[in-house]
């Protein structure tokens, strides 16, 4: 059983690496659907998505939460938000990696647990530990150092780090899963795409079909590329720990990070290290708290399942409520709306 165990371990950690890996090279693949601007290829996303995510559906025959969520209003209400807000998050970042900002764009996914735990904080009225108040204050000096290092606020991060935050947030609302969650996305999506998409046909604008069978293959492969990291995540998600899952989060920005400065050659002056070298600072002190509360809530569990019987219920009980405080901390904060990855 344990040997079992450890295997299933290493599957969902080897799934885990290659959904994270995947959207961090996804910067690669963007600039291969040129000449197609930011918006087009925005809309083949969201058609190729629905498409691609059907099929997924039909072979493994899960349609009844479609019924489900059709009878619920707010929660239908709730996932026109989430598509609106996840809308605005791919568009900029395609927009971004095809115009040279992958460093930038990487920042925003730094920073975005920073700002989910600062959402938390304003909207849900959830408490900070000292450490998390230290992170997010140190995230604002970061962002004052990369305003002065850029001569303006970094907008395109902000705008990444603040819709991907919001669109977590109406996703804890909503409670469904990943795929079921960007199936009903795409579906709201689908029909403003697909009138984009035959518009910029009839006035001669489109580039599908009129720049060889590749582009159109690559267009339609946006579907994949947005769908198949989903699918390794949630082969991850039920294997692994939610804090292993939790640090390989950082493995997107990372690549996106290293790709910008290696492969795509854009500039780092001084005071853009310095304002990335705060936000690294602020992430360590936000794993490091994360962490050690987890271990915490792990010692006090073993130790009050191994108290008497009587006292055995109330203690589970105890420990699940430190442990669910884990949750308002950076490393669930990103796990739960993976579909929204670049």
């Amino acid at each position: 059983m344990a040997a079992k165990a450890r295997g299933e371990q290493h599957i969902g950690l080897l799934n885990g690496i290659a959904a994270y890996g995947m959207w961090g090279l996804v910067p690669l693949f963007w600039p291969l659907l040129q000449p197609a601007g930011a918006v087009e290829i925005l809309a083949h996303r969201m058609v190729w998505s629905l498409a691609f995510v059907g099929i997924a559906l039909v072979v493994m025959r899960r349609w009844a939460w479609a019924g489900e969520l059709i009878r619920q209003p707010r929660k239908l209400g709730l996932i026109t938000v989430a598509a609106a807000v996840i809308t605005v998050n791919w568009g900029v970042y395609i927009w971004a990696v095809n115009s040279g900002h992958v460093v930038e764009a990487s920042l925003g996914y730094f920073i975005n647990p920073l700002v989910t735990i600062a959402m938390g904080v304003l909207i849900l009225k959830e408490r900070m530990r000292p450490l998390q108040w230290t992170a997010v204050g140190v995230a604002f000096a970061a962002v004052v150092v990369l305003t002065l290092g850029y001569g303006s606020p970094p907008w395109i991060s902000l705008i990444l780090a603040f819709s991907f935050a919001t669109y977590g947030l109406v996703k804890k609302k909503v409670n469904i899963g990943g795929i079921e969650s960007l199936a009903a996305e795409t579906a709201i999506q689908f029909l403003p795409a697909l009138g984009f998409l035959l518009w910029l046909g009839s006035s001669g604008k489109a580039t599908f079909g009129t720049e060889g069978v590749g582009h159109m293959a690559l267009l339609a492969a946006t579907g994949v590329v947005t769908a198949l990291p989903l699918v390794c995540f949630g082969a991850a998600a039920i294997r692994v720990p939610l804090s292993t899952l939790g640090l390989l989060q950082y493995l997107a920005p990372v690549f996106q990070f290293l790709l910008g400065i290696l492969y795509f050659h854009e500039a780092m002056p001084p005071e853009r290290w310095a304002g990335f070298a705060l936000v690294w600072l602020a992430l360590s002190l936000l794993t490091f708290d994360a962490l050690r509360t987890a271990r915490r809530a792990a010692r006090t569990l073993r130790a009050e399942t191994s108290a008497p019987r009587t006292t055995i219920a109330t203690g589970t009980v105890s420990a699940a409520r430190k442990a669910d405080s884990i949750a308002s901390g950076s490393l669930a904060a990103d796990s739960d709306p993976v579909d929204a990855k670049p």
